[in-house]
């Protein structure tokens, strides 16, 4: 620390230095080093570090465990007399504490298990025998032992036989100053010798005690004081005689007297008789008084022996006071004499004025003066009030005073004075004897005001055409009322009176004139003009109004110059008035000039009329260029030139957009922009317009940035007035005479650098929180002001002490959202300056204003100083205390408290208080204590807010001694005949330390003729009785004995009865109402029989209903006792009470149990438990509470009272005004008056008071009551009026999408009476509407808008919103939420892609919905393409897909060990991101050979196909798949799937192929690596049949019927149906240029094989490459069922020759209608080739809603019996397979599926995708 500090070492709370242990030393480094360690070096080891700056400490705890034995205080040799008690010592010390043994010759006496009788061990260790005989003579060895070791001493004990005296001395008279001879002989051990001398000596300083007569074996002689013979008790070893003189204590004055003195009021004569000298003259006297009944003090402590009288002087009037007089001689100081009577020095006025005078400003016309009370010596009587009187300063004049009646009211307002002026102000006490001293005159300035009277001598002339001149001398000096601030100027013009221009002037002398401008004016304009002067508190009255006119300027430029009628030799310019005429337009008002461009020479200029706003130029040169330039003219001159250039017979034209956008110097705040200038349409550019998108690049509006004018040659510009840290993209257009160009391409997106913030959080607030927290609330920056990330943008708050600067604290905020905080650690009652200021990563912006706010009053935080507290007799103790620190007051001091309570009492018990209700009073005397008792005393000191800190440690001090109280519980158990044995308890009031016991008895009630003393550890004794008659009675008496005197007397009676038995319980227990109270009552009883022995006492029991246990209340009530009160009972509690005796004998049985007693109610014990009171509106709070404890209602709860009151010191001006030094001048502050509410309804838990006065702080706190009254009030809250959080939501919310990303909300505020403030901004809660808890946001609108756009939002996504307003106080409740959806959008990349079935020429290619749809999907796009070019043509396809249902597709137009590009994308509005994957077609690495030679057989019902294995692959043949193809260049495709690994054959039946066309076979072979090579291809084999099904005769027969209805459905169709022809046409062919309108349609059967119609899903194929007898098509997703080979049937008639396989165009697409194909869709081709005659195509369709909706309608093409019902097939539940794409060329013909496809075709195989 700085300074170094300084260490100290403590152990056990005391210092190192005070144990003065030279084991103890401190080392050099500030280290404790302990050498030598013992037991008792175990505690608490303290070290403190201080300095000026404070202390510290930590501490420590050493606990010494194992040490070996040692002897502190070894046995020694002793010697005792027989029958006397012999004390051996032993003490050891050692850890753990060492077992202690002691023997004698081998035999073990006593130990921790073993004790002889007579020897016991104590607990020091030592050996006691007890009596002593001759035979314990002898050498004694003490052990001590424990884990660590053993040790052992002995010593020698020696007994002496008794000397006792044979001859006893006589009874002698001895006479004072004579000598006296008392002879005395003894008998004595052999061993010693003795001398028979005598001698007694008297102490006279000590009270010699008088012994009554008594004998019992004993000798004594009889002493007796004063004058009396003397006893004593004697030993005597010799006879000598002696001389005996004579002294006392000087006896007490009598006749003590006290008057007041007849010539001063404040002197006392004192009188008394000389008392009797003791035998030795009186040195001096003492006399003492007591002051108003306070401890008794020394006021003279040396009077002159030889006067009986005295003047005391020094007094205080309006005292009671009392006097006692002691004498002094050489022996001591005697007894006092007797108190005087009680004497009142009479009232006189206060001697002294009030202190600590402090006067303050309140506002302009009243002063706050406050003071303390004069010190409590110096009232002189009981003050009455106080007298202040005041005048102005400086000046001989009469005072006018001001009475307060009211001695606890000390301050007060001086209201009615005059502004800014100083007064000199005095305070003085007064009582009932008048007024006393004034104060010191303290001086004091009122507040300033505002002047109150103009500037004088005001001028104002124009200077120019924008500035105007004033001159003015300053108002009178008593009229500004306060210090001149300086003077405004003012100036508005006479048609805008709201547009007013201030120029403030700083004051010069007073006397001196003015001299100021007001600059930037409108030109040749009216201005009114004034002047005013202003204080700091607002401005006075202006000066009286001149109009005064700004001279004329030059006007400005002309507007809209523009050309019309433009001709070869001529052209008409147009222009209107300029904007600003700045004067009048002269007669010859416009100037009109031109000249070729570039040629200063052909200039040639016209003056025109001021009406003439157009002039046709003649004399031009056909197309040339000339400038063209127009202005206004005033008598000030020719104003700014407007110009342009243009070319003669040449008409302007639009501009074009600005090219080649290009940004540079990119800066927090602008940045460069370079272009290219577009075409000017043949006339100069008079503007360039910049406009940009700023924000998050979106959908965001563009808005204009920046103009540049009058430069048409520009090429770069600046772009200024940007925002840091703010995305821009720009665009550009140039504008001429004509209009303005289209707007240039947008530039790229660039982001502006980030800057430090701009502007402080507005609307800085302070509250106060608590006593040591203060609670600021700002309102964060918009967004827009962060000027850098926003991650980064925290708020400082730094505060200080008012006044102190060089304590300036601060705390960081990182939350750039939030708007408050709470400062905590702060002192209590303190009022801080804070500031807050923004800040980013960049920097920090400037400070808000500067805002003050005080720390609440709270306890005091330490306890008064010099704490003291001294008995001053058995029963009292003064307390006495010093201030409480200043820095540690936390408030007003409003009293003290002394606590105490008994050092051995119950910890949990309440300890006493004593309440002191004054700040001045440091004193207290503690009455009716209970005697020589320790107490415990504590100080502690409060405020209106609560109980400050005790002392700490207690204060510990004892009562004086004093007599103790009588022995209780005496019993006497064992009565015989001879001899009774007494037990008895010691005294509830020993009142000292018990000494012993003395005991009287005497027969029959007789004289007391027989004591006994009783040590004080024995609680019992047994005495003999010479009687042997039964039934004697016995008076026993009995006191107790402490160092003063035997105590009070307890009195028994015992009869020697043999007969005696338990007593009979008592009787008839009865409580009557009258002695019911809330926590006492008295029982009644009548006493049962004694069983022939006296009754000792009685037991109280009681019990708490309903289920508590029985207690016993008092074990010592007296025997004679027929009540008893039982005290310390619950109120409004149920008790049953009983009651038993006690005799000697015993205990009788409890009596019957009492009925059901309820004590009576009391006030409750606690107050409720404020929760929180909170502002409910701008004029109510909501208090909340919990009700009290049950047990602590102490009745029936009845309600509640609200005690609330305003607190001034925050709603007015005194935290504004001159701070006050002194803490508690606040105070004076507060309203004293309290309202209250009464809640009368127990079980409600919140109240709301109304009607309270808004922007004020008030005070809150409860009570409880109940039918008796009130508990004791809760600790004080405060709260804030004024400011409540809305009570309504925003109303009419409305939510609108924009684009797929934002949403437009709409809203009107909350209603204006629900508003409660004013509203400060909103916040918009909103999330997705199926996931609140994931997507919950805030956005918060820190502006009174009504209008809010989210952005950055999910496309296609519903949003729910709610809206909730908010102000200073908080936030209102959310409105009803509102729910919509954002625009769809394109959706992300498809989630996956997988390929499965990879041949040499086909794959299927499948994958996955995207993960943002952002929409609904309208289908997929995919492309594929080689990724080098195959045969040197690389060839791109594009395949579109309509519909979200399928995934997939197969495409079998690829080229064998060729790695292709697959790139698929979604489509919702638009295309979305592409997923791109590569896969090389097979045979992979380690697939199957190919199969051997393949040979196919025909039989009338199928085909068989036979094939030999071929080589496995680098792993075993998993299974064969036959892919078939029309012999006429068709393509190849899956026939059949999932042939058992072992089959070399399969049989096909020739239903699945189509009658008619001849197919070619293949096999591969499959593995775990994938497909394997094919085999080569069989010859092809017909699929017709052996024998024509159409020349069977049933075939025939059905032919002819079938004829007949034919011509019949015919006829009929033709006439229903002839305008259908078109839709089932084929397209027509041209030459040249190709159209390809396809309206193929298939249809899909229960197998999933296809037929050719597609009738309501689009497949849209585009290619950009086309060769001749090759093009494409496409499919998507699972492998579908492939047909038998016998299911095949191929024939020219079934495609129209207006259909190909070969599309050449570069867009094919398949829909339902030819005609839904658009013309430019169909002739985006540029290949040119005639188209091929034949072609095949299949296509494979997932959707089940094609099986039976899509069906062929070819016109003219023959239907074949064999398929005749696929025209209208049902479709069955099959599932989705792969649609085929083939862009290469096939002459082959159609599958046509007649039966159900292989098990196991439906489903892909999959595991053979390659990814590159």
């Amino acid at each position: 620390g700085v300074p170094l500090p300084t260490l100290e070492w403590y152990k056990d709370s005391l210092p190192i230095s005070r144990l003065k242990n030279s084991r103890y030393k401190v080392k050099a480094n500030g280290g404790l080093q302990v050498r030598g360690l013992r037991p008792e070096d175990s505690g608490i080891f303290q070290c403190f570090a201080r300095n000026d700056g404070g202390e510290i400490q930590m501490h420590t705890v050493l606990d010494v465990t194992n040490i070996v034995p040692t002897f502190t205080q070894p046995p020694t040799d002793t010697t005792v007399t027989d029958g006397m008690t012999a004390e051996l010592t032993c003490r050891v010390s050692g850890a753990p504490m060492p077992t202690i043994m002691w023997r004698k010759n081998n035999q073990i006496l006593a130990s921790g298990s073993v004790q002889m009788p007579r020897f016991t061990l104590l607990e020091s260790g030592g050996l006691q025998i007890s009596p002593v005989i001759l035979g314990d003579a002898g050498n004694y060895t003490c052990f001590a032992t424990n884990s660590e070791g053993a040790v052992n001493a002995s010593a020698t004990l020696t007994v002496w036989t008794r000397t006792f005296i044979s001859l006893s001395p006589e009874d002698t008279t001895i006479i004072k100053g004579t000598m006296a001879t008392l002879k005395c002989g003894a008998t004595h051990d052999s061993r010693i010798s003795i001398s028979q001398i005598y001698q007694i000596t008297f102490n006279l300083n000590q009270a010699i005690p008088r012994l009554p007569d008594e004998k019992q074996n004993n000798f004594y002689i009889q002493c007796y004081y004063s004058n009396t013979i003397k006893g004593y008790s004697l030993s005597l070893f010799s006879v000598k005689s002696f001389h005996y003189g004579y002294v006392e204590l000087p006896h007490l004055p009598q006749n003590l007297q006290a008057s007041l003195n007849s010539s001063d009021s404040r002197l006392v004569d004192l009188s008394w008789v000389r008392p009797f000298d003791g035998n030795s003259p009186i040195l001096y006297y003492i006399v003492e008084l007591s002051e108003n009944n306070s401890p008794w003090k020394v006021i003279l402590s040396s009077v002159d022996p030889k006067v009986t009288g005295i003047i005391v002087s020094g007094l205080t009037p309006a005292r009671t006071y009392q006097f006692r007089v002691c004498a002094v001689n050489h022996v001591g100081k005697g007894q006092y004499s007797a108190e005087t009577n009680r004497l009142m020095l009479p009232e006189e006025p206060p001697s002294a004025p009030p202190k600590n005078i402090v006067a303050s400003g309140r506002t302009n016309q009243s002063i706050m003066v406050q003071w303390q009370p004069p010190p409590e010596s110096e009232h002189n009587g009981v003050l009455k009030g106080y007298v202040l009187r005041y005048r102005l300063a400086g000046l001989p004049g009469d005072y006018q005073n001001k009475s307060i009646t009211g001695p606890e009211i000390n301050y007060c307002l001086l209201k009615d004075l005059i502004i800014w002026t100083q007064y000199e102000i005095q305070v003085a006490a007064f009582n009932g004897a008048g007024l006393g001293l004034f104060s010191k005159p303290v001086t004091e300035y009122t507040l300033q005001g505002v002047p109150t009277a103009p500037p004088q001598n005001v001028e104002t002339e124009a200077v120019n055409s924008t500035t105007i001149r004033y001159t003015w001398n300053p108002p009178p000096q008593q009229f500004i009322n306060g210090i001149n601030q300086g003077y405004k100027l003012l100036a508005w013009p006479v048609e805008f009176p709201d547009t007013v221009t201030k120029v403030t002037i700083t004051p010069g002398f007073h006397g001196a004139t003015h001299v100021g401008y007001i600059t930037g004016l409108r030109k040749f304009t009216k201005y009114f003009t004034s002047v005013l002067c202003f204080t700091t508190p607002g401005d006075g009255p202006h000066s009286p109004l001149q109009l005064i006119q700004t001279h004329e300027d030059k006007p400005g430029a002309v507007g809209h110059l523009s050309f019309t009628e433009i001709l070869d030799t001529s052209l008409r310019v147009s222009w209107q008035e300029p904007a600003e005429k700045n004067g009048i337009i002269t007669v010859k008002g416009y100037q009109i000039s031109w000249e070729v461009d570039n040629q200063n020479g052909s200039r040639v200029s016209h003056t025109l009329l001021n009406t003439t706003w157009e002039y046709k130029v003649t004399g031009l040169t056909s197309l040339t260029t000339y400038t063209i330039e127009v202005a206004a003219m005033t008598a000030a001159g020719i104003g700014q030139i407007t110009s342009s250039t243009i070319s003669s017979g040449v008409p302007p034209e639009l501009p074009s957009a600005p090219t080649n956008l290009v940004i540079s110097n990119i800066s927090p705040r602008s940045v460069t922009l370079q272009f290219r200038p577009g075409y000017d349409g043949k006339t100069s550019i008079c503007k360039w317009i910049v406009e940009g998108q700023v924000g998050a690049m979106g959908d965001e509006e563009w808005i204009v940035l920046y103009g540049l004018e009058n430069e048409p040659n520009a090429q770069v510009l600046e772009v200024p007035n940007l925002t840091p840290y703010t995305y821009y993209r720009f665009r550009m257009r140039q504008v001429n005479i004509v209009g303005s160009s289209p707007f240039s391409h947008a530039s790229r997106i660039i982001r502006t650098l980030q800057a430090p913030p701009d502007i402080a959080p507005a609307s800085v607030t302070v509250r106060t929180a608590s006593e040591t927290s203060l609670w600021i609330r700002w309102v964060p920056l918009p967004d827009s002001e962060y000027n850098g990330m926003p991650e980064s943008v925290g708020y400082k708050i730094k505060f200080w002490r008012a006044g102190l600067l060089d304590s300036v604290l601060m705390r960081i905020v990182n939350d750039r959202l939030e708007r408050e905080m709470t400062i905590e650690k702060l002192e209590e009652w303190t009022e801080y300056e804070l500031q807050v200021q923004a800040f980013n990563v960049i920097g920090s912006g400037p400070w808000s204003e500067l805002v003050k706010g005080r720390t609440r009053e709270s306890v005091p935080s330490a306890p008064p100083e010099n704490v003291t507290a001294e008995a001053v007799s058995s029963t009292k103790i003064l307390v006495m205390w010093g201030p409480v620190p200043e820095p540690d007051q936390n408030g007003l001091i409003l009293g003290y408290k002394v606590l105490y309570r008994e050092k051995d009492s119950d910890l949990n018990s309440e300890p006493k208080g004593q309440v002191i209700k004054d700040n001045f009073t440091q004193s207290v005397l503690l009455s009716n204590l209970r005697k020589y008792v320790l107490y415990e005393i504590q100080i502690l000191a409060f405020t209106r807010i609560g109980d400050g800190v005790p002392t700490t440690p207690a204060l510990l001090e004892r009562t004086k001694d004093d007599t103790p109280g009588p022995p209780v519980r005496l019993v006497f158990p064992e009565v015989r005949l001879r001899s009774v044995r007494i037990v008895w308890q010691p005294p509830e009031e020993p009142n000292g330390m018990i000494q012993g016991y003395r005991v009287k008895h005497s027969e029959n009630c007789g004289a007391l003729n027989t004591t006994v003393i009783v040590p004080s550890t024995p609680s019992w004794k047994e005495f003999p009785s010479a009687n042997k008659k039964k039934k004697i009675a016995y008076l026993f008496r009995y006191t107790k004995k402490n160092r003063k005197i035997h105590g009070a007397v307890a009195q028994k009676v015992v009869i020697n009865s043999m007969h005696s038995d338990h007593p009979e319980p008592p009787r008839n227990l009865s409580i009557p109402k009258s002695d019911v109270h809330a926590r006492s009552l008295t029982l009644h009883w009548i006493p049962g029989g004694d069983g022939s022995s006296p009754v000792r006492y009685f037991t109280i029991q009681t019990r708490e209903l309903p289920d508590g246990n029985w207690q016993t209340r008092s074990s010592s009530i007296s025997h004679e006792a027929t009540s008893c009160v039982i005290e310390r009972l619950k109120p409004f509690t149920s008790y049953k009470l009983r009651l038993k005796a006690t005799n000697d004998i015993g205990d009788s049985d409890f009596s019957t149990e009492t009925g059901n007693v309820t004590t009576l109610q009391d006030v409750p014990g606690e107050p409720p438990n404020v929760v929180a009171i909170t502002p409910h509106t701008t004029t109510s709070i909501l208090v909340q509470w919990q009700p009290p404890r049950k047990d602590s209602i102490n009745g029936v709860l009845l309600g509640y009272r609200i005690y609330y009151r305003e607190l001034q010191y925050e709603s007015g001006s005194v935290l504004d005004s001159k701070s006050v030094a002194n803490p508690s001048a606040l105070r004076a502050e507060l309203t004293p008056q309290s309202s209250f509410k009464t809640v009368s309804n127990s079980s409600l838990t919140e109240y709301e008071l109304t009607q309270l006065k808004k922007y004020r702080r008030y005070e809150v706190l409860m009570t409880a009551y109940n039918i008796i009254g009130e508990s004791p009030s809760s600790s004080p809250l405060e709260v804030f009026v004024g400011e409540a959080a809305p009570a309504m939501a925003p109303q009419n919310i409305q939510v609108s999408p924009l684009t797929a990303s934002q949403l437009e909300i709409t809203w009107d505020p909350p209603p204006v009476e629900t508003q409660n403030g004013n509203i400060q901004g909103y916040k918009i809660y909103y999330w997705e509407s199926e996931s609140q808890d994931e997507t919950e946001k805030v956005k918060i609108l820190f502006l009174p808008e009504t209008i809010m756009r989210l952005k950055n939002l999910t496309s296609y996504t519903a949003y729910t919103i709610s809206v909730s307003a908010f102000n200073a106080a908080g936030d209102g409740p959310r409105s009803e939420p509102r729910q919509d959806k954002t625009h769809q959008a394109a959706p992300s990349a498809p989630s996956s892609m997988t390929f499965s079935e990879v041949t040499t020429t086909t794959l299927n290619v499948s994958w996955g919905e995207p993960t943002l749809t952002n929409g609904i999907l309208q289908g997929y796009r995919v492309v594929y393409e080689p990724l080098e070019p195959v045969q040197g043509v690389s060839k791109v396809v594009t395949v579109d897909i309509t519909g979200n249902r399928s995934h997939w597709l197969k495409v079998r137009d690829l080229s064998r060990e060729v790695t292709y590009s697959f790139k698929v994308q979604a489509r919702t509005i638009a295309f979305g991101q592409e997923l791109q994957a590569n896969i090389t077609t097979g045979p992979k690495q380690g697939a199957p050979g190919s199969p051997g030679e393949i040979f196919v057989s025909k039989s009338s019902s199928g085909l068989t196909i036979q094939w030999a294995e071929g080589a496995s692959g680098d792993g075993p043949t998993t299974g064969y798949i036959i892919e078939a193809r029309p012999s006429d260049e068709g393509l190849w495709d899956t026939f059949v799937k999932g042939i058992s690994p072992g089959a070399t054959s399969h049989t096909v039946s020739l239903d699945r192929l189509k009658q008619g066309v001849s197919y070619e076979f293949r096999i591969i072979a499959v593995n775990e690596h994938g497909y394997g090579e094919p085999s080569v291809s069989s010859t092809a084999v017909s699929a017709q049949s052996e024998t024509p099904f159409y020349e069977e005769w049933w075939f025939l027969l059905v032919m002819a019927l079938s004829s007949l209805i034919l011509i019949l459905l015919v006829v009929f169709g033709l006439v229903l149906h002839g305008q259908s022809k078109k839709y089932k046409s084929c397209s027509t062919v041209n030459s040249g240029k190709t159209v390809s309108n396809v309206g193929e349609s298939v249809t899909l059967d229960n197998g999933g094989f296809t037929a050719l119609e597609l009738n309501s899903r689009h497949l849209n194929v585009k290619s950009n490459f086309c060769k001749k007898n090759g093009t494409r098509y496409s499919g998507y997703t699972r492998s579908p069922p492939r047909p038998s080979p016998g299911g095949l049937h191929y024939s020219d008639e079934d495609l129209c020759s207006k259909y190909n396989g070969a599309v050449l165009t570069e867009s094919t697409i398949l829909t339902e209608k030819p005609t839904e194909i658009s013309e430019s869709e169909a002739t985006d081709s540029d290949y040119e080739d005639d188209l091929p005659k034949h072609s095949f195509v299949n296509h494979y369709m997932s959707d089940p809603t094609y099986y039976n909706s899509w069906k062929r309608q070819q016109k003219g093409l023959k239907q074949v019996g064999a398929y005749g019902g696929y025209e209208e097939c049902a479709a069955g539940e099959v599932e989705p397979y792969y649609q085929t794409v083939i862009t290469t060329q096939s002459t082959g013909g159609v599958y046509t599926p007649t039966g159900q496809p292989a098990p196991g075709s439906r489903t892909p195989v999959t595991g053979f995708s390659s990814f590159v």
